[in-house]
């Protein structure tokens, strides 16, 4: 079943994409919650002129984000974080904790949209996330976990 996706779906697409899905995820899950809708004939035209009407300003918002995903990417962030004798942490380092360092760093990030990977970080050392600025920018950032 083909849907416009209303949103941005994880691991599905972005706001106003035409993507096809099972019918029962369609009709249990993604249409009942409000994140797409039945990509109809009249849907696809409406969407279609929505994205002609926004083109400039996604073009604006492609070249902000590249932007600051270079600065990004030239930063070099520390982490302190309190660790045993044997290297590793009390606890684990998470995307809100290399938020806030970003923010201090002088550059605003959601922490929804940082990677760390799928295991957690619980050593002393250095690690890569991935920042998702943009559905077509997506940076690398080099960090170091340190002993407080």
């Amino acid at each position: 079943m083909d849907v416009i996706l209303k949103q941005d779906v994880d691991r599905l697409g972005s706001k106003n994409d035409i993507v096809n899905v099972k019918n029962g995820y369609a009709r249990n899950y993604l249409i009942p919650q409000g994140f797409a809708m039945a990509a109809t004939e009249s849907a696809r035209k409406m969407v279609a002129e929505t994205i002609r009407q926004q083109s400039h300003k996604a073009v604006k918002a492609l070249d902000d984000a590249k932007a600051i995903g270079e600065k990004i990417a030239g930063l070099s962030i520390k982490i302190g974080a309190k660790a045993g004798e044997s290297g590793k942490i009390f606890g684990s380092v998470n995307n809100i904790q290399l938020a806030e360092a970003l923010e201090a760093a002088g550059q605003k990030v959601d922490r929804k949209s940082i990677d760390l990977g799928t295991e957690a970080i619980r050593d002393l050392g250095n690690y890569t996330a991935k920042v998702k600025l943009h559905k077509d920018v997506i940076v690398e950032l080099s960090f170091e976990v340190v002993a407080e």
